[in-house]
C-alpha cells in the first residue's frame, strides 16, 4: 500500500509543488547517459518526475508505482504519452528487457518489509536485460538523519496555484533501527482541511545492501556517495550479468 502523501488524490495533487527541487535526480540521467541506455523502468515513478525527464531525452520508459492517485498526476502532465504508466509493483510487469532500473528517492528505502525487498530485487532482475543495470540510492545509517526530522527544521508555507496556502511540517514517530517512522502533516489553508502521512524507512547498512543484490543474482558493480549529499547517501550500481 501507498503511503497516505502518494496516494491520496489531494496530497498527489500538491506534491510536486511542496519538493520542486529535484536535482536529485541528475546523478540518475548522467548515468543514463554513461549507460546509453534506451529502455528504462522507473521503479517507484510517483508523479513521473523522472520518468517524463527520460522520455524527453528520448528514452523508451516504464513507469510502475502503486499509487493511483499518484500515476493518475503523472498521467496528466505534458509528455506523459511518452511512458507506459503501471499501477503496482516489480511483480506486475510485462517482459522489458530494460537497460537500467531506477529507484530514485527514498523509493528503496520506503520498501521496508523484508519480503516486499526481496520481490523488488527479484522483480527488478527479471525485468533487465543481461548488462542491464539497477541503480538505486539510501541514506547512510550512521548520519542518522532521522535526527533532524521535527517541525522546527521542517515548518514551510508554501503557496501552490489552484490550491492556496499549505502548510507542511515532519514528525519523528519512533525509532526502532533500522526501521524510522516518520508523520508529515499538511494543512490546507482553503478549507481548513487537515491531513497526515505515516511512513516508515528501512535503513540498510551499506553491507547488507550489497549481500541483498548479490543474493538476487546482481553484480555490484559500485557504490558512490550520491554527489549532492556526500557521506549523507550510498548510490549502488548492480548489473544483471
Amino acid at each position: 500500500m501507498a503511503d497516505e502523501c502518494y496516494g491520496h488524490p489531494r496530497l498527489a495533487a500538491v506534491y510536486d509543488a511542496l519538493d520542486p527541487d529535484r536535482g536529485d535526480l541528475d546523478p540518475y540521467l548522467r548515468l543514463a547517459e554513461e549507460f546509453e541506455v534506451r529502455r528504462v523502468l522507473d521503479i517507484g515513478c510517483g508523479t513521473g518526475v523522472f520518468a517524463l525527464l527520460l522520455a524527453e531525452r528520448g528514452a523508451e520508459v516504464v513507469g510502475v508505482d502503486p499509487a493511483r492517485a499518484s500515476l493518475d498526476v503523472a498521467r496528466g502532465k505534458p509528455g506523459a504519452e511518452r511512458v507506459a504508466w503501471i499501477c503496482g509493483d516489480t511483480t506486475a510487469l510485462p517482459p522489458l528487457r530494460a537497460d537500467l532500473a531506477t529507484m530514485t528517492g527514498n523509493v528503496a528505502q520506503a520498501i521496508a518489509d523484508p519480503q516486499a525487498w526481496r520481490a523488488a530485487l527479484r522483480g527488478a532482475y527479471d525485468a533487465l536485460r543481461p548488462g542491464g543495470h539497477l541503480v538505486f540510492e539510501t541514506r547512510v545509517p550512521g548520519r542518522r538523519a532521522w535526527e533532524e526530522w521535527n517541525r522546527e527544521s521542517s515548518y514551510r508555507v508554501t503557496e501552490i496555484p489552484g490550491t492556496g496556502t499549505v502548510e507542511s511540517w515532519v514528525e519523528l514517530v519512533e525509532v526502532r533501527e533500522p526501521l524510522v517512522t516518520f508523520r508529515w502533516t499538511y494543512a490546507f489553508a482553503a478549507d481548513g482541511l487537515v491531513l497526515t502521512s505515516d511512513s516508515t524507512l528501512r535503513f540498510r547498512e551499506r553491507r547488507e545492501a550489497e549481500a541483498d543484490l548479490t543474493a538476487h543474482g546482481f553484480v555490484v558493480e559500485d557504490v558512490r556517495e550520491a554527489p549532492d549529499r556526500p557521506g549523507r547517501e550510498y548510490v549502488f550500481i548492480a548489473r544483471r550479468p
